[in-house]
């Protein structure tokens, strides 16, 4: 958090800064929790792979818990390409799980960009 009382994520492992935003970049270091398909099945990735882990943080700061778990890496990777979760506690509103399930979604281009979430 800044002094301004602005909330920042960033990723602590490798990161690599993108010079616009249809720019691809192949890096790939992690939290395995928070890999996009795309980056599970060896594709370039992009922002919206940033969406993506994003969702699943805002995912889990609901639940609790991460959305896809697995006993290995391996097994963790192949329920992030299946993409399938359960659905958030009903105590929150159904607009915010619409925007997770839009943010997890598996085809990149359907994930919507920063400035459409804020």
């Amino acid at each position: 958090m800044t002094k301004n009382k602005k909330l920042k994520l960033g990723d602590f492992g490798i990161a690599r800064v993108l010079s616009y935003t249809h720019e691809k970049a192949k890096t790939m270091v992690g939290t395995p929790y928070y890999l996009s398909p795309e980056i599970v099945e060896n594709k370039p990735y992009n922002f919206k792979s940033d969406i993506w882990s994003m969702g699943v943080v805002l995912y889990e700061l609901c639940a609790l818990k991460p959305p896809f778990d697995g006993g290995s890496l391996s097994s963790l990777a192949l329920c992030i390409v299946k993409g399938k979760y359960k659905c958030l506690p009903k105590v929150f509103s159904s607009h915010l799980s619409k925007l997770i399930s839009r943010m997890l979604e598996f085809k990149p281009k359907n994930r919507p960009t920063i400035n459409e979430i804020l």
